[in-house]
């Protein structure tokens, strides 16, 4: 894994997020129960949450899993930056699904984010992108505390897909 531009790989496993970068931590519910657990998985590493949201996603495989190569790019037309990562870690376990992915040359920021989901002991489905980076790039020093601002943003938007894709599920005629 030498191609990431980072050293902390897997931090947003488990945590705690390394010093010396901006941190993002943003949770939404999602859904309730084992069967909107497994849609909320299922979406968030087929790369459906991220297409929900309106990126452009590039992956080297159909499915999340540890050394799959990812290219998402946000944007409209010539206005698109893109965003090379490679998975470091994936969780496909009963109470929780997702991966984190880490910057390689070319990404924007430098550091590493995660998207998972969790079944609480209540039922509640829980939805968490944590993240920590710094930039990588002339232009995203440049932009200096706007990038978090549209990072934060963007963890958001892709709650808001998620928790789409979840009740179109759940609505769908059996």
């Amino acid at each position: 894994m030498s191609a990431l531009t980072y050293s902390e790989v897997g931090a947003t496993r488990l945590g705690p997020l390394p010093d010396g970068y901006h941190h993002l931590h943003h949770r939404t519910r999602v859904g309730r129960g084992r069967a909107d657990l497994a849609a909320a998985g299922a979406a968030v590493t087929d790369w459906r949450m991220h297409r929900g949201s309106g990126a452009r996603v590039r992956a080297s495989a159909a499915r999340a899993g540890a050394g799959v190569r990812v290219r998402v790019s946000l944007g409209l037309g010539p206005f698109r930056f893109a965003a090379p990562c490679l998975v470091v870690w994936a969780a496909y376990e009963s109470d929780r699904i997702g991966f984190g992915y880490g910057t390689l040359r070319g990404h924007p920021e430098c550091g590493e984010e995660s998207f998972v989901v969790e079944l609480a002991d209540d039922g509640t489905v829980w939805f968490t992108v944590m993240a920590f980076s710094r930039p990588a790039a002339w232009y995203s020093r440049l932009a200096g505390p706007v990038v978090p601002v549209m990072q934060r943003w963007y963890a958001r938007r892709l709650g808001t897909a998620l928790r789409r894709i979840v009740a179109e599920g759940r609505n769908a005629p059996v």
